[in-house]
């Protein structure tokens, strides 16, 4: 598809190629933020199509009374209109059922007000659900992407149908709905829609069903355009509404040491055929205008952090002779390449468990990020569904002896050391006590002991080997019994039955054993008092 002449277009299709590049990204907190600023353009540029669309239809059907032939044009107002409105409460309704099954917007804990801020906003399960592939049908491409696929391409042969057979060429090559249907082929992607929505975070989704919006309302602004030429609606009747200036940047989040590039746009009803004379210039300095009209800024980036510049606009309007000048602020945010590698549970890994560990990239591609462990400790570690990376190792380190992850990207080579443990010993416990006094009727309900792991945060548990119990009366000789596993056998349970007051009982010599170990542990002894 060729680019289109009208700046207001150009501008959303640069915007597009931003969220394109975005999702190539790790997605960091500031991309996060891209993905809203470029979303609120969006709306905002569907909410000015809308304002636009709406006073042309009246238009039409009163420069069609002019002449009987124009009728024809007049007639086919509606049904346009009718198919935009259709795809686009569609389109709605998909991104609608996003935002809801993600969990809606964020709550204002001053105001009790709903916020602009997404709940699941990294949410990827329900894009994949909805948009590729719905469990509760049988196949991968079951989600509503495929469906989304086929209405705007089949929205675009309706829309072209209502063109004069002489126009059409030229027509489809300035529409602004589009589909790609081979570039995911090529990819070895399962579908479009896998290519496009596989694993994305709602918050990167939502901006791409605003640019469908979008397509869909320029599409039939092009439309309502081309009537309204068909009527006499000519560059002789334009009057130019407001105007605002536009920075669609290649990048909004850019590394130090890349540079920052933008298209200065100016928007306006006006269409290109206006006669409009545009002069464009960055912090008082001019730049050079393509052939398209546009702008171009270009600065070289040293120092991270927020930027800002000052975009202005110097316009001469061939229909009022005046020349007005107009201008706005923007800022980027220029970031570092940087991994992050954080134990979830603790600085140290632990043997026989589980060690979740989440690794972040910014400034990378998280395609191209390798985790691997090295060192002491006889470690493993793995990527799991929902992004983060798990480690086992074997072996506790010694002294001066470290496990270390690495981690791989573009551009980065990190590293970080963990030591390696056993879990720790668990307390031997007797009911809610690991000894001291007990009455005699609690002491005889006992059914055995078990090993607690106090303030250990992994869910795993030791199991008991054996012990053994010596009762030891008030003057008579003592009792001996030996126990295999932590529930008392049938002559242990006997022997705790018997306790009287003053009686003294100890468990000694308990041997347990935990995840990992590779040979008993010994607990100790407890020592119950009866009274």
């Amino acid at each position: 598809m060729s680019l289109p002449k009208e700046p207001r277009q150009l501008m959303i299709n640069i915007m597009y190629l931003v969220l394109t590049a975005m999702l190539a990204l790790n997605v960091s907190a500031e991309i996060f933020n891209a993905f809203k600023v470029l979303d609120q353009g969006l709306i905002q540029s569907n909410l000015a199509l809308d304002y636009m669309n709406e006073p042309m239809e009246q238009a039409i059907r009163e420069a069609a009374k002019a002449k009987p032939s124009f009728q024809t044009y007049a007639d086919r107002v509606n049904p346009i209109r009718e198919e935009a409105q259709t795809l686009a409460r569609y389109i709605t309704d998909i991104k609608d059922s996003l935002i809801t099954e993600s969990g809606g917007y964020k709550l204002n804990a001053e105001t009790q007000e709903f916020t602009t801020e997404l709940k699941g906003e990294k949410n990827v399960d329900v894009t994949t659900r909805i948009l590729v592939d719905d469990p509760r049908q049988q196949g991968l491409n079951d989600g509503k992407g495929e469906e989304l696929k086929e209405k705007l391409l089949a929205f675009r042969t309706k829309i072209v149908e209502f063109i004069d057979d002489t126009d059409k060429t030229r027509f489809q090559e300035e529409i602004a709905v589009n589909v790609d249907d081979e570039t995911w082929k090529e990819a070895g992607k399962a579908s479009w829609s896998h290519m496009n929505f596989q694993n994305m975070p709602v918050q990167a989704v939502i901006p791409i069903f605003n640019k469908y919006l979008n397509d869909v309302k320029s599409t039939e602004a092009s439309a309502l355009n081309y009537l309204g030429k068909k009527v006499g609606i000519g560059k002789e009747d334009v009057v130019f509404g407001d105007f605002t200036v536009v920075a669609a940047p290649e990048k909004s989040y850019v590394i130090k040491g890349e540079p920052y590039k933008a298209d200065i746009i100016l928007t306006a009803s006006a269409g290109p055929d206006s006669g409009t004379k545009v002069k464009f210039s960055v912090n008082d300095r001019p730049l050079r205008l393509d052939t398209e009209g546009r702008g171009q800024y270009m600065i070289n980036t040293s120092v991270p952090g927020p930027q800002t510049y000052t975009a202005k606009a110097t316009v001469y309007n061939p229909v009022t002779d005046k020349t007005v000048t107009y201008s706005k602020k923007f800022t980027y945010e220029v970031g570092e390449r940087s991994v992050a590698i954080s134990p979830t549970k603790m600085n140290v890994f632990y043997i026989g468990v589980d060690n979740p560990v989440e690794i972040s990239v910014a400034g990378a591609s998280s395609n191209s990020m390798k985790a691997t462990i090295t060192g002491a400790g006889g470690g493993m570690i793995s990527k799991v569904a929902d992004g983060s990376f798990i480690v086992k190792v074997k072996t506790p380190t010694r002294r001066d002896e470290y496990a270390e992850v690495k981690v791989q990207a573009e551009g980065l080579n990190v590293s970080k050391k963990f030591r390696v443990k056993r879990i720790p010993d668990p307390i031997p416990q007797l009911s809610n006590s690991k000894g001291g006094a007990m009455g005699s009727g609690e002491f005889r309900l006992q059914k055995g002991i078990f090993p607690v792991l106090k303030n250990f945060d992994f869910e795993t548990e030791c199991e008991i080997l054996d012990f053994r119990i010596v009762r030891v009366p008030k003057h008579k000789d003592a009792s001996v019994v030996c126990n295999q596993g932590g529930r008392f056998s049938a002559e242990a349970a006997a022997l705790i039955k018997k306790a009287n007051v003053s009686d003294k009982y100890y468990f000694e010599d308990i041997k347990c054993q935990c995840p990992g170990d590779t040979r008993p542990r010994d607990l100790g002894v407890m020592a119950f008092k009866i009274i």
